[in-house]
């Protein structure tokens, strides 16, 4: 045990800060273990939930944060902030990882209080504050922004990016400075060993059997259950594909999120179910094989970072229909991936589906294209190399320079 620990302290440390255990283990463990590989010891900070366990087989150690990423309480924002300082001045991480925009803002500010050496924000897409026209997302943006715009361009800082638009987003509302170094990394990487096609469809001449027995075409759509991944659309054009008699079939898949201003209540989607518009799985884990069952991955999101479940249905050979917004276009690309369709538009998205409910050959195209642009781009080995090569040149930048302090307390380490 003693010799275990020695090896850990001559190690730099990587601390990741997520709002969910879960969402770390759903979008993050590719680049933990990769910087594992590359001699960091690994720190999570997150709310326990759902994933200790499986976390912690990973043989990451685990810090509970109990957090709720739609808090709008000052005081309690304050706190926050004030746990995470403690946590890090305690911890003396090398790099700090925030991921997504509240881990980004608190964690930023507990770092520049903690005199953190490195610091590495990841804006996985600019979603419901920055995309939202309620009153609640406009009052967040006029506080955010003067802090991001301070916060994001400081000297130690890394801005980590998941497609181009977004940067240039923040640029151009004048968050970031035009000197601000964006580093593009495309996602967190796609085991392609697991997610893969069905032993039958890796013939390139053969088109894919992709209907299930009862000759009903599939669509899945892999998400919160959230307007802004634009499943009042994909609803819709589900309405419309029914009106003109078209054996088509929409499944959702994924939970509930009322802490998100976007959400979805589970009587609207019940209501669905009971018109006979579309399935309801919930949050299911064997994603790899709904894909394997399932012919066309469907996202018509209002924007994203780099979707995961478009990724993973592309390392499957699923042909996409998505819209043309940031994010999704980097992986449905159009005519060779999949289709794209105007943001909010229901008919598009339906007439898209029909294109591809009524063409097997073009969906086999669109699949054997979709699986080769994740071979070649974004494979978690690719994508482990891209964030190893960051995480060595934060290091260089700003090597750890203070100590732990072990009076300052912590929640516990799990």
């Amino acid at each position: 045990m003693a010799a275990a620990q020695t090896s850990q302290e001559h190690k730099p440390k990587l601390l990741y800060l997520v709002t969910e255990d879960w969402s770390f283990l759903s979008h993050r463990l590719p680049m933990a273990r990769a910087a594992r590989a590359a001699g960091f010891e690994v720190v999570v900070v997150a709310r326990c939930d759902k994933a200790v366990d499986k976390i912690q087989a990973e043989g990451f150690r685990l810090i509970d944060l109990p957090w709720k990423r739609g808090g709008m309480n000052p005081l309690q924002e304050i706190r926050e902030i004030i746990r995470i300082y403690k946590i890090y001045r305690r911890e003396a991480p090398a790099i700090v990882h925030h991921v997504a925009l509240k881990p980004a803002l608190h964690g930023s500010l507990a770092a520049w209080a903690a005199k953190v050496p490195s610091v590495i924000n990841a804006l996985t897409g600019l979603g419901f504050i920055f995309i939202g026209q309620t009153a609640k997302a406009r009052l967040l943006r006029a506080v955010i922004t003067p802090l991001l715009r301070w916060l994001l361009n400081r000297p130690n800082s890394f801005l980590l990016m998941q497609n181009e638009d977004d940067g240039e987003t923040l640029k151009t509302c004048g968050i970031l400075s035009q000197k601000t170094e964006i580093t593009l990394i495309r996602g967190s990487g796609v085991d392609i060993q697991h997610f893969t096609p069905a032993s039958h469809e890796l013939s390139p001449h053969e088109p894919s059997q992709d209907s299930p027995k009862d000759d009903i075409i599939e669509a899945a759509l892999v998400a919160r259950m959230l307007w802004d991944k634009g499943i009042g659309e994909a609803v819709e054009a589900a309405r419309l594909l029914k009106a003109r008699k078209l054996p088509f079939r929409l499944r959702l898949v994924g939970p509930i999120d009322p802490e998100n201003g976007a959400a979805i209540t589970e009587h609207q989607i019940q209501e669905w179910v009971a018109a006979g518009l579309v399935l309801w799985d919930g949050p299911r884990q064997d994603i790899a094989t709904l894909w394997q069952h399932t012919a066309i991955a469907l996202l018509p999101s209002y924007r994203e970072g780099l979707p995961k479940a478009l990724l993973e249905a592309a390392a499957c050979g699923r042909p996409m229909v998505a819209t043309d917004v940031p994010g999704c276009r980097d992986i449905c690309r159009d005519g060779r991936s999949g289709l794209l369709v105007p943001l909010k538009d229901a008919e598009a998205l339906a007439n898209a589906l029909e294109t591809l409910i009524t063409n097997p050959s073009l969906r086999h195209k669109f699949g054997a294209g979709a699986r080769e642009l994740v071979e070649t781009r974004f494979s978690d080995k690719i994508i482990g190399q891209q964030i190893s090569h960051l995480y060595a040149q934060a290091l260089a930048k700003s090597p750890c320079t203070y100590q732990r302090d072990p009076s300052a307390s912590t929640g516990p380490s799990l």
